[in-house]
């Protein structure tokens, strides 16, 4: 017996013969902001957002002059001073929140370069390969093996009076060489893809598809290798702020350090010189470690709550997702429903 489309009817129990299967229409709820949502992100993004706000009106809100002298010598933390003085009397919170803003400057414009460096030649090298590719990744190879503290230790001191900027750029430029390997192996394998094959039978520029094609789909990966330019950018600039290569002369937490330990703040147990800078430096690395941590979760389903996230499915049930395993449903059981087929005579069988 032959059964025609317009003989088939479903019978769902308690419904009647010829009732239809009542579907509720759901609207997927777009996540807006997924990334902030994360909680590492959120955390971190707040924790520079205070950085960046002390950054810029830190000099014009400390309480006294980082530079002023005064009679209160070595002293340790007390209403007049939240974080004691140094052993000329200067407030060290005024030091403190005078030195932010060199090291949000040169953390920013070092990983500004060495991010728009390893983008044009990583994509480029990645995208058009042959000699091109040859070429710029044997630039890549040469930054890569020359090491980048010293070389920014003797540019930097054949430099006088080298400021905040010109040890960003010096940082940047010695910095995109990791940056630009990775985003060319990335570019490898995103150039067959099929859609950029469409993209190039279809006429579009080279210029076209690098931009809108092949970009977006690096997002994570650049904004990633930024914020590790950053981390690198800052240390480094501490670093050379505290073996006394850079100028002594402005404020940042390196200039500090350096000073207790010239001083021998440890000896003289002026624990206060110190450890408030190492707690700012220690908590801007967290907040920068916590935006890489939330971008390699918004980049990675696999890591989102540590895969351990509830879901909810258009019909209910809960879904437990677990690395390395096969989702789990749990919720009711839907009975199939029941299919009677009509002869040609009306008969249901």
């Amino acid at each position: 017996m032959t059964a025609t489309p317009s003989s088939i009817e479903q019978v769902i129990p308690e419904q009647g013969s010829t009732a239809q299967p009542s579907v509720k229409p759901t609207k997927a709820k777009r996540k807006r902001f997924r990334f902030v949502a994360n909680g590492k992100a959120a955390t971190g993004l707040i924790m520079i957002a205070i950085y960046v706000l002390f950054a810029i009106i830190g000099p014009w809100v400390a309480p006294y002059d980082p530079d002023a002298r005064s009679a209160d010598l070595l002293q340790p933390p007390s209403a007049k001073h939240w974080f004691g003085t140094s052993h000329l009397g200067q407030d060290i919170f005024s030091q403190i929140l005078a030195g932010t803003r060199g090291v949000v400057v040169v953390g920013a414009i070092a990983g500004i370069v060495a991010t728009i460096l390893s983008v044009l030649i990583g994509v480029t090298a990645g995208y058009l390969g042959g000699a091109a590719d040859e070429g710029l990744s044997a630039l890549s190879n040469v930054f890569l093996v020359i090491p980048a503290l010293p070389l920014i230790i003797i540019v930097t001191s054949t430099i006088t009076n080298a400021g905040d900027i010109v040890v960003a750029l010096v940082i940047g430029f010695t910095s995109w060489a990791w940056g630009a390997r990775v985003l060319r192996a990335q570019t490898l394998s995103l150039r067959r893809r099929d859609y950029i094959e469409a993209a190039r039978a279809t006429g579009e520029k080279t210029w076209r598809i690098i931009l809108f094609e092949i970009l977006p789909n690096l997002t994570a990966i650049i904004a990633s290798g930024f914020v590790g330019t950053v981390i690198f950018a800052v240390l480094s600039e501490i670093t050379l702020a505290f073996i006394g290569i850079s100028s002594v002369s402005s404020w940042n937490w390196g200039t500090i350090l350096f000073w207790a330990q010239s001083q021998q703040a440890l000896a003289q147990g002026a624990w206060w010189w110190f450890v408030p800078a190492g707690l700012a430096i220690a908590l801007l690395g967290t907040a920068l470690s916590l935006i890489n941590f939330g971008i390699d979760e918004f980049v990675s389903p696999r890591l989102r709550s540590s895969g351990t996230g509830r879901y909810r499915t258009p019909s209910g049930d809960r879904v437990k997702m677990k690395v390395g395993f096969t989702p789990v449903i749990r919720g009711r059981a839907e009975t199939a429903p029941e299919i009677k087929i009509k002869d040609p005579e009306g008969v249901a069988r």
